[in-house]
């Protein structure tokens, strides 16, 4: 195997080290309801564990998955069998999809619930972060339901290594990050709203994932490379520990990587 592309680099106030791209298993779970300029075709067994392979080959450890992403959990659960070591998973609580539509709920006791669940899909004794799946009303979910609470203490019991929340609005990822390890928040070049929850991660030694970092595959630039341009943008901030990206495409997948990787050198 050559040298992975991608250097480790720590989310900042946890023991956890991730790739700076992460890998987003949606694709792999769900094709109904999804916000992508084409449309894509669930890959089979063989396809998946071949991308799984050429990601981890170029570096990448993280993977990002959730039981709103269909089948993601279950079928990650299969495929990395024997390799549980060598991935850090990311999930979520709060989000269903059935039927074709998304229905939440953040009670603790479906919480709980959710996260149990999870670690039987994904065979796994232990998830290294959970997120809280928002639904856009951050602020009432935090300090309604108490979600953050239940997940700091399925913490304490080890079923989970780091918590957070995959946020919609400023006020919610600061709020999350002031009582919780991990804000996920979109940051690319159409949207860049959220900064100020990567500005308080960076002073407060907090983690920051980026979800929709090419802009869902929408990003376009005159005359420039949308995806390094979008690189640049997202690695500039020293907060972002990593992006994730949610391609199926084997060549995708690895342009995306050497981007990466050569902007973090020019960076550097």
């Amino acid at each position: 195997m050559t040298d992975p592309l991608l250097p480790i680099r720590p989310v900042p106030g946890t023991d956890i080290a991730v790739s700076p791209i992460g890998f987003g298993t949606v694709k792999l779970g769900r094709d109904q309801q999804v916000k992508y300029p084409q449309g894509f075709k669930i890959p089979d067994n063989q396809a998946a564990s071949d991308l799984l392979a050429l990601a981890r080959s170029l570096g990448i450890n993280l993977l990002d998955t959730a039981p709103a992403y269909g089948t993601s959990e279950k079928r990650l659960g299969k495929l990395l069998k024997g390799q549980r070591q060598d991935w850090v998973i990311c999930s979520k609580v709060g989000e269903e999809f059935i039927e074709g539509e998304s229905r939440f709920d953040f009670s603790p006791e479906y919480i709980r619930f959710s996260i149990e669940r999870s670690l039987k899909r994904l065979k796994t004794d232990y998830i290294d972060m959970v997120l809280v799946h928002s639904s856009g009303d951050d602020i009432n979910i935090i300090q309604q339901y108490g979600c953050l609470e239940v997940l700091a203490d399925l913490k304490k019991e080890g079923l989970v290594r780091a918590t957070g929340m995959s946020t919609k609005t400023v006020d919610g990822g600061i709020l999350a990050l002031e009582q919780s390890d991990i804000a996920m928040v979109t940051y690319n070049l159409n949207e860049q709203a959220e900064k100020p929850v990567l500005d308080y991660a960076e002073k407060h030694d907090k983690g920051i994932l980026i979800k929709k970092a090419l802009a869902s595959g929408h990003a376009c630039l005159e005359g420039e490379d949308p995806v390094e341009k979008s690189m640049e943008l997202v690695f500039g901030h020293p907060a972002v520990a990593s992006a994730i990206i949610g391609t199926i495409n084997p060549k995708h997948l690895r342009e995306n990587v050497e981007t990466c990787a050569r902007v973090l050198r020019k960076q550097s």
